[in-house]
């Protein structure tokens, strides 16, 4: 046997044992990949539980913000509501102030016609006196000239009482005391009626008012501030026409701005001063709306604190003279229930002008 012929059963054994491993890989290769089928399948169906769990983690965690922005929007309308009640309550209280601050110079305002009405009654009290008795008199002779029975001392009886009655000075006095006193009562009546106007309610609704009416009653609730350091002049435009007002919050508005002009003036004055300053209370329309212009010859504003004059709380004035309310009312009351806006114009050892500008119209409120 040749070594050829020896070594031929050896190489096929090696081709079936080849043969056979192909055959064992290729099975092995069908398990693998039926393995990994199976193992994607399992992927897939895992990534689709993982996307539902994510799927309702995020629904849990929407839910979650949903209810905590519910919650907050709850939150936020009663704080938004006791907000408002807040600012109605301070807006009367700060109302309640100024009149009780003006109360003692209304009283005096008051006080001054009254007393003059008081002396200008007695003195024709005691002027009635004196002609009545001069009418007794002069009766007396008429009754005895009737009777035939007049005599000397009748007529020198008249005469005296003419000479008491000093008739002449009477004809001049009587009626200057009687015009006195019309405009002392006048005085006092359009000073009660002012208080009444700017104290009664004006309700939750805007109404159709004459703006200068506004003003002009205003400005005698606050003329114990101003008369004693400024001159007050009007500048109307007459042909305006009623403009819609909350009147009981707009004068308010009106009393903080021409009370802080007259302090403005007074802190601009040298101590002891007898001079007097200005303020100019002017109105006309301004395309769609009306303009209200209240100017004063103060101090000014300092431009370091003009960014800051409508805030809350927030004062010039010295402890105790001021509450840092006024402006930031009036600033709401414009705006925000008139739909209207309030500025001001300012030059300091010049004086100040607040620009208030109010549509003609019934309009939404401003931005």
């Amino acid at each position: 046997m040749t070594a050829a012929q020896s070594q031929a059963p050896s190489i096929d054994g090696l081709l079936e044992q080849i043969a056979e491993l192909e055959s064992q890989l290729a099975s092995r290769d069908k398990t693998i990949e039926a393995l990994v089928r199976r193992a994607e399948g399992r992927q897939s169906v895992r990534s689709s539980f993982l996307a539902m769990e994510q799927g309702l983690a995020m629904e849990r965690v929407v839910g979650n913000k949903t209810a905590e922005l519910v919650e907050q929007k709850s939150r936020l309308a009663k704080a938004l509501d006791e907000l408002r009640l807040t600012q109605a309550k301070l807006l009367q209280a700060q109302k309640l102030q100024a009149i009780g601050q003006l109360a003692a110079g209304i009283a005096h305002e008051v006080n001054t016609p009254a007393q003059y009405v008081t002396d200008n009654v007695s003195f024709l009290q005691r002027a009635f006196d004196k002609l009545w008795k001069l009418i007794e008199a002069q009766s007396n002779v008429v009754e005895a000239v009737r009777a035939g029975d007049a005599t000397p001392q009748a007529v020198e009886a008249v005469d005296a009482a003419r000479a008491s009655a000093k008739l002449d000075y009477l004809a001049r006095q009587v009626p200057r005391a009687i015009e006195q006193s019309m405009a002392g009562l006048g005085q006092v009546s359009s000073i009660v009626k002012a208080m009444k106007e700017f104290s009664h309610p004006s309700g939750t609704e805007k109404q159709p008012f004459d703006l200068h009416d506004v003003i002009e009653s205003t400005s005698i609730v606050a003329k114990s501030e101003w008369k004693y350091v400024a001159d007050l002049e009007f500048d109307f435009d007459w042909n305006l026409p009623a403009v819609l007002l909350l009147r009981n919050e707009f004068s308010q508005v009106l009393l903080n701005l021409i009370v802080n002009a007259a302090h403005a003036i007074a802190d601009s004055l040298p101590p002891s001063s007898t001079e007097k300053g200005k303020i100019v209370i002017s109105t006309k329309s301004v395309g769609e709306n009306v303009e209200v212009r209240i100017k004063d010859t103060g101090a000014g504003i300092p431009e370091a604190v003009r960014g800051r004059i409508f805030e809350p709380f927030f004062t010039t004035k010295e402890v105790g003279k001021g509450t840092g309310q006024g402006l930031a009312i009036a600033y709401s009351v414009v705006v925000d229930k008139h739909g209207g806006s309030i500025s001001f114009e300012t030059e300091e050892g010049r004086g100040t002008t607040f620009i208030i500008a109010l549509p003609l119209s019934a309009s939404a409120p401003a931005e």
